[in-house]
């Protein structure tokens, strides 16, 4: 393995003058699309280990949410068109006469999410899920199949994972604001408070500003005056949750594209924008560290939905972000970290092309003293990357 390990060049976002994060929650269009998308890869994965004795190709990474209509009202509202889930990607169909109930596993896995995570969403009469999954190609399901002869599964694809550590401030703010308004707690005092929550956050010097776009709930509303009541209600809290972490100055505003009128202020029939507002695709949406960081080291690559045993485009970004913790955890002196792992196609996945870390220091640290434990930590975790599967399909690793 090509191993590099060297200091991280430039300021770190925390010490710019102006910072960037956001976060798209739990019900946003494309995190929904994300989370099917693995709970498609989930239910495939288990669904191959009871039936066969091991996982088997699939990558179902592809997926569109194509937003339907609904009329919102105060104290109610419908959904007048259902929104549509395409999901769409390659999985073994058949293995020694065996047939995968491919399109039973998507819908029945799609509808479960959607039940178990959005309270106001009906997944019978609200969404129309279009499963188009197609059997996988030959050559690749020939190279999965190798990787039985090899000992180590061999890598899908060519491809990189990023990860950085520990979060700075402005990050941690933006994932616990949304994480709070989202939790089980918040919404038995506050129903009205849509999963649907979205969190740009900017640092410009050492204030901090919040803009919240959240889906209010039209039955939990009485009337433009408790909307603007409970409006307020979710500043306080996303500010509250905020100063938490911080003694900085913070600022909030929630749904700043209100008018003055009940048509014009954002309350949705069932708690997201897709109902009506909104479409979503796979990959849109946040990183598996759960942000989008323009001011850091990131992957395109759409994580959610790629097979957990080959797929570097999935284990090389989780492994990446683990690799940067743990050498921040790990080494009192190390600062930041950031790791970039590059794949081959055909290469074992715990022999990446190039694994090159990126470690800041504190005070006068010798980086060179440091380098065997650092190799150490990266090799540690980059040998476990056969058994990462078992994490992923127990949800034990968050990709959104």
């Amino acid at each position: 393995m090509n191993l590099s390990i060297t200091a991280i060049e430039g300021p770190s976002p925390a010490s710019l003058p102006i910072e960037i994060v956001e976060r798209k929650g739990l019900g946003h269009p494309d995190t929904i699309c994300d989370a099917l998308a693995e709970n498609l890869s989930v239910a495939l994965s288990r669904f191959y280990l009871e039936r066969f004795g091991a996982i088997l190709h699939h990558n179902v990474d592809k997926g569109l949410l194509w937003g339907g209509a609904a009329r919102s009202a105060f104290g109610g509202g419908e959904v007048t068109q259902p929104i549509e889930i395409f999901l769409a990607g390659r999985a073994t169909a058949e293995l020694n006469g065996v047939k995968v109930p491919i399109e039973e596993l998507t819908i029945e896995a799609s509808r479960l999410w959607l039940k178990q995570n959005l309270r106001f969403l009906d997944p019978e009469r609200n969404v129309r899920i279009h499963p188009c999954v197609r059997p996988t190609s030959a050559d690749l399901a020939s190279l999965f199949a190798q990787q039985r002869l090899a000992g180590t599964p061999l890598a899908n694809d060519t491809s990189f994972g990023v990860g950085f550590a520990p979060l700075d401030t402005l990050e941690t703010i933006v994932l616990a604001v949304e994480h709070r308004l989202n939790s089980l707690e918040i919404k038995a005092s506050h129903p009205e408070i849509g999963e649907d929550i979205k969190v740009m956050g900017v640092r410009q010097g050492a204030a901090i500003h919040l803009t919240v776009a959240c889906a209010v709930v039209g039955r939990c509303v009485a009337d433009l005056h408790d909307y603007f009541s409970k409006k307020a209600a979710i500043g306080a809290l996303a500010l509250g949750a905020a100063q938490e972490i911080t003694s900085g100055p913070v600022e909030v505003e929630v749904n700043t594209a209100d008018g003055d009128e009940a048509q014009s202020v954002y309350i949705t029939v069932t708690g997201t924008s897709a109902e009506a507002g909104d479409d979503g695709e796979v990959g849109r949406g946040n990183r598996v560290n759960g942000l989008i960081t323009p001011y850091r080291p990131m992957s395109i690559e759409a994580a959610a939905g790629k097979n957990p045993v080959t797929h570097v485009g999935k284990l090389y970004n989780i492994l990446a972000q683990r690799i940067a913790a743990a050498v921040v955890k790990e080494i009192d002196a190390a600062d930041e970290t950031c790791c970039y792992l590059l794949s081959q196609i055909g290469r074992p996945i715990d022999q990446p092309q190039i694994a090159d870390v990126k470690v800041r220091l504190k005070g006068a640290a010798s980086l060179a003293s440091l380098r065997p434990r650092i190799a150490e930590i990266t090799r540690a975790h980059l040998q476990q990357a056969g058994a990462l599967w078992r994490d992923v399909i127990a949800g034990r690793t968050p990709l959104w």
